[in-house]
């Protein structure tokens, strides 16, 4: 087994005051393919469900014209004296009309992660954050510090 590195600790006045060797956990393997598995489908655990009205679209009287007059056979209001009579309706292609396939409350929302991965992908984000390229790589400014994985005396 490889020698696991040294860090420095620091007192609280800012002298080094020892040396330890790092945890296990910041030598583990980085993978951020299961990182980003991991947060992405423990984020689809705190949705709420939505749908459309089942009424919506369908709360008018309409019936198809039938064949033999020159209009497509999509179900149309009926009465007169407005502009929606004789207008489509039902539809997904009408304007009033329900939309197509129309979004249920028992779509498959949350997500089961295996607890494996959970604790893998945190030992992973845990050891990218002793490597100070990966650290410095979205904006963060760490070179002013003695060392990314900073260790202080606990003194009090």
């Amino acid at each position: 087994m490889a020698a696991r590195p040294l860090v420095s600790i620091f007192s609280l006045t800012g002298e080094k005051s020892g040396e330890t060797a790092l945890p296990n956990v910041m030598t583990a393997p980085i993978r951020p393919d299961i990182v980003q598995f991991v947060h992405t489908n423990m984020a689809k655990n705190s949705r709420q469900a939505y749908a459309v009205s089942i009424r919506a679209g369908k709360q008018v009287s309409a019936s198809s014209w039938g064949t033999g007059r020159a209009v497509a056979r999509i179900p149309r209001v009926g009465g007169g004296g407005t502009s929606r009579s004789g207008q489509g309706a039902f539809g997904n292609m009408c304007r009033g009309g329900r939309m197509f396939a129309p979004t249920k409350t028992w779509r498959k929302w949350h997500r089961k992660i295996n607890v494996t991965q959970k604790r893998y992908a945190v030992s992973s984000a845990l050891a990218a954050t002793a490597v100070p390229a990966l650290v410095m790589a979205p904006g963060h400014r760490v070179d002013e510090g003695p060392e990314i994985s900073l260790v202080l005396y606990n003194a009090i």
